[in-house]
Order: C-alpha cells, then structure tokens, then sequence
C-alpha cells in the first residue's frame, strides 16, 4: 500500500510534485492506542502559521505528515493576507505551497493581519495567538513548525478538559521552572484572544517579554501539564550527557533508540547550530556534533545518539527538498561578527 493517498489534479510545477515513496527510508506508521468510535474530528484542529516562506514550507511539512501519519482533525494554517494562492510563475513558491496545502493536504487557508510589534525578530511568535480565536472548534493545537512529527497527536484532543496543557520547559530545571511555548492544547476562547493581542503590544509587554512569557503569566500556575517525554523532545538532547531533567530521575538510564520509540514528535533546538532549514558552518559543526562513545562492557564504539541526531537533519531536508523542491539555505558566517564570548558559549535553548 502506498505511504501517500491518492492527490486531486491541480496546476503545479514538476519540482513540487513528491518522488514515488518507494524512493524513501521506511516511514513510521502511528498505531493509535485507542480505537475512537463516535468523534467528531471536525470539532478539533491543528493550527499552523508562516510569516515567511521558509516557515511556510515547514508548515507544509507538518501538515504532510499529519496526512501520512493517519490524523483525523482539521488543519488551519495563518498566512499574510498579502500572499495569494494564484500562481503567478514557476518562481511563485509561495503560492504554490498555499495550494499544495490547500489540495494535498485538506488545509483550510486563514490569511490573517500578521501585525508586527516592533522590529524585533521574533515579534512574528505572537502570531499563534490567533488559534485562540477559532472558537468554531472546541480544542486546537498549535505547535511550532521548527519539529519532525513521528506520530499524530489526535489522542490529545480527547484529554481532561482545560483552558490549556502545555509542556514544561524541562531544560531549563533547575534554574527556572517554566512552561514552554512551542506546544499548545488550547480551548478557543474570544475574550482570552483579546486578551493575548493586548499583551502582545509594545506598550504592554517588557522588551524582552514574547510569547512565551505572555503566556507563563497567564497560565503559569493552572495549565495542564503534557509529559514531556512523548510530546516534547528536543534534537539536542542527543548531543549532552546528563538526561536527568529529560528523564525526570537518576535511576533510569539513557537509552536513545527507546527514547526515539516512545517520543511522538522531536523539536529542533541545538544551539549555536542553525535551524534544519540552514546549512550548518563547517567551523561549527565539528564541535556541536554527538560523540560516539565507548560502551563499557562491550568495548565496542556506541554512535546511536549521533546517527540519530544526523538522521533527524538530514530526514527534514530530504522532506524540504520533496515537499517544498527547496534546498537549504546558505550557512550563516561563524563566529558572527560583533558577538562577546559569552555570546558564542553553547546553550540549551528553544
């Protein structure tokens, strides 16, 4: 049976039309725990947005996989209103994701105001405050697009009501003990939206206060708290020693292929490193890269956490490349210029 459904005839060019899957590593294929009778999937949706074409793509990806991998929700996607779904040129990228999203992938197309607070590069963050708006569905998820998705998350949708779950930002224990952004289970709700876009203004927010701060001040101390474990792996957890904080014991011990096994998606997050998208600086790379390591009792090299990690990179370019018929961008020069040293020390971030 093929890994791809069947696709309705539409107008785009041959470089965004996907190779036969035959030509892939074998895919993962979710086998979902429960067998749900009688759910009305319209009432639930994934929600995505691009504010550039770059994250369109990535959007793309996500939306692909959530197909692929079986998902029986909607799928929303917020885009500029600017951007337009007529195919102007063989050049028009955009466009033509819009459409791919639209006729591949079932995607209902939301173009949306994208206000920008200020010049900042990361004001485009508070644009997944809009999923709180979509009070036509009873739960949304809004997940950054920066993440391979192992596994659909519909399970998510029939979980404990709550106004939101999230995730802990277990990388940053023991120093902060905050919940993360990039992972939302939201009921929608038009009064919170409105709520959200005021503290999003530059008049009402610190300058170094984005959404994931808005969002700890609001929730902080009443979310559901989502495990980590299965919905919010980071790819650089492959690259330190001390798994701790992922684990949440000192009992257990790391083992990177169950890690991969029980994990429904990874979120790209490997700092000073570029992301996926990007093309690493051969200067940079040689340092950041998971070692192999000696396995004691074996005496034999174990080099799972850096094949998996490599796997990781190189399975989401090979995905831009089929899904989008987009290359990686140019690596970024390193050291920047204009940077301290404490600028340039390895961090966990995301």
């Amino acid at each position: 049976m093929a890994l791809y459904p069947t696709r309705p005839h539409i107008s785009l060019p041959l470089a965004l039309i996907l190779h036969h899957p035959s030509s892939h590593p074998a895919l993962p294929v979710h086998t979902p725990s429960l067998i749900y009778k009688n759910v009305d999937w319209s009432r639930y949706a994934y929600s995505q947005y691009a504010t550039n074409s770059a994250y369109l793509c990535n959007a793309v990806m996500v939306f692909e996989a959530l197909q692929r991998l079986g998902s029986k929700a909607d799928r929303i996607l917020f885009y500029p209103q600017e951007w337009d779904t007529d195919i102007a040129s063989l050049d028009d990228r955009d466009s033509q994701l819009l459409v791919k999203a639209r006729d591949w992938y079932n995607v209902k197309l939301m173009p949306a105001e994208i206000t920008k607070a200020d010049d900042d590069a990361w004001n485009t963050s508070f644009t997944k405050f809009m999923a709180w708006g979509q009070d036509q569905y009873d739960r949304v998820l809004q997940m950054d697009s920066d993440i391979t998705l192992l596994k659909h998350l519909d399970e998510l949708f029939l979980a404990p009501k709550a106004p939101v779950a999230m995730l802990r930002a277990y990388w940053r224990i023991p120093e902060e003990r905050r919940l993360t952004s990039f992972f939302l289970l939201l009921e929608p709700s038009m009064d919170v939206y409105q709520q959200l876009m005021v503290e999003a203004r530059p008049d009402h927010r610190g300058k170094t206060e984005y959404d994931m701060e808005i969002l700890n001040r609001f929730y902080g101390d009443s979310a559901m708290v989502l495990p980590h474990r299965q919905y919010g792996l980071l790819s650089g957890e492959f690259r330190v020693d001390d798994h701790k904080n992922y684990l949440g014991n000192d009992l257990e011990t790391w083992d990177p292929e169950r890690v991969m096994k029980e994990a429904s998606l990874v979120h790209f997050s490997d700092w000073p490193l570029p992301k996926p998208w990007i093309m690493w600086p051969h200067t940079l790379i040689g340092d950041v890269m998971p070692r192999c390591k000696l396995r004691e009792k074996l005496g034999e090299k174990d080099c799972r956490n850096k094949d998996i990690w490599m796997g990781l990179y190189d399975d989401f370019r090979r995905r831009r490349k089929d899904i989008c018929a987009l290359l990686s961008a140019p690596a970024p020069e390193w050291p920047p210029r204009n940077t301290s040293k404490e600028d340039k020390k390895p961090k966990r971030h995301v």
